[in-house]
């Protein structure tokens, strides 16, 4: 193990999860960040030495100002938690899907980065990653050659949500890269979780994702900031 701390938003099951295992192998002490505790400590329990508890709700302020009290210092910020509520294109989609999806998908992640700065500074390679999809990519969905385009406009919050992400990711990196920090956003792809019916039907592997992800969070100096890659690490258009 090496002196290396990392918090993974949603880490007890899905992509999250594999995060967390692929980093505590690489000798990071991994905070599992999970809404529920007794999820989270069974993830814990199963990644073994190197996993620690955190319990926080990337939604509620309370839960997240208590969480970063726990951590004094951070090397890696993975803001992994995210929810599609509601499928409907936006002609259609309720109002309350749209705020519950951006609760967590967008304000949830200004919250955690925010309260976790102080100790992401105190970093002397501070990373940041933040889960997207290729979905939220506008020129892609724009496309007409490309399987998004086909779809609609359908999954209008989930999609925007991750646009915004995206915008998101850009305005961090530009406002942090004075002080070292690496910040990117990463297209997992189609993969194996509960995010909704297409996904659960998939077979995609968690941990394929979970390898490009973790390969933002260990960006040598001379890496790139502000970035938008698929799992692959091939580029992704905004």
């Amino acid at each position: 193990m090496n002196d290396s701390t990392a918090l993974v938003t949603g880490a007890n099951k899905g992509i999250g999860k594999e995060i967390a295992r692929l980093l505590v192998a690489e000798g990071f002490t991994v905070y599992v960040g999970s809404r529920d505790a007794g999820r989270g400590q069974r993830t814990v329990d199963e990644l073994g030495a190197g996993a620690r508890l955190l319990v926080l709700d990337v939604t509620d302020a309370d839960s997240i100002a208590t969480a970063a009290q726990e951590v004094a210092a951070l090397d890696v910020l993975v803001n992994n938690a995210g929810i599609m509520s509601g499928d409907g294109p936006a002609p259609e989609v309720a109002l309350d899907d749209i705020r519950r999806t951006y609760e967590t998908n967008v304000f949830g992640v200004l919250a955690v980065t925010n309260a976790f700065l102080p100790a992401l500074r105190r970093s002397p390679r501070p990373r940041i990653v933040n889960i997207s999809s290729g979905t939220g990519s506008l020129t892609w969905s724009a496309d007409p050659d490309r399987e998004f385009a086909a779809h609609a406009g359908a999954g209008a919050a989930y999609r925007s949500s991750k646009t915004a992400l995206n915008a998101l990711t850009l305005f961090y990196a530009q406002s942090l890269a004075a002080d070292g920090f690496k910040v990117n956003a990463l297209a997992p792809g189609l993969r194996a979780t509960d995010l909704n019916e297409r996904a659960a039907a998939s077979d995609g592997d968690p941990a394929e994702a979970a390898r490009g992800a973790v390969d933002l969070a260990l960006l040598p100096d001379d890496g790139p900031t502000g970035r938008f890659v698929s799992w692959d690490g091939t580029p992704v258009p905004w």
